[in-house]
């Protein structure tokens, strides 16, 4: 998928790679990748510190103490190329296949270094994120500031190749 499959915009979220990301066969371990998807996930949607810059789409709260906690229930990732140690930050593209009552569907493309002539799309994938309500544990509707937010993100879901 490129950027032109898409209705909305993607967000564009730089990650540096740990050498504790690397696996014995010198690539990042698919349970790291993961690691990295949430970092992006919640440098785009969690709203920032006292002297931290954040995306627009930053408006949930960080901390159980806010009462909502946002909880995986679905993710699947599709691998294209191992990802080899770089210093340079990978580039994690990121927007909505859907915004649901109390869900969301995160959609996310790994590229390398954007300043690279050869770019490599790494991986796919897509995680379904609801809202809980901390106290009840019941799933909460996504309120109105985070619809305006993340409405210029909606675009095409993944289709991976297994379900084509």
């Amino acid at each position: 998928m490129t950027d032109a499959a898409h209705a909305g915009n993607r967000l564009h979220i730089p990650i540096h790679l740990r050498w504790g990301d690397l696996d014995a066969f010198n690539h990042v371990n698919n349970a790291s990748m993961l690691k990295l998807l949430e970092e992006a996930r919640v440098r785009a949607f969690w709203k920032a510190g006292p002297g931290e810059e954040a995306p627009e789409t930053a408006v949930l709260e960080s901390g159980i103490d806010q009462g909502v906690l946002t909880l995986i229930a679905r993710q699947e990732i599709e691998y294209f190329a191992p990802v080899p140690y770089q210093r340079h930050p990978l580039e994690v593209q990121m927007w909505f296949g859907k915004l649901g009552g109390s869900s969301i569907e995160v959609c996310y493309e790994v590229f390398n270094d954007p300043s690279n002539d050869e770019r490599v799309l790494y991986a796919r994938s897509t995680a379904v994120v609801v809202l809980v309500d901390a106290q009840s544990a019941r799933p909460t509707r996504l309120t109105d500031e985070m619809r305006e937010a993340w409405d210029p993100y909606l675009g095409e879901p993944i289709v991976y190749a297994h379900r084509r």
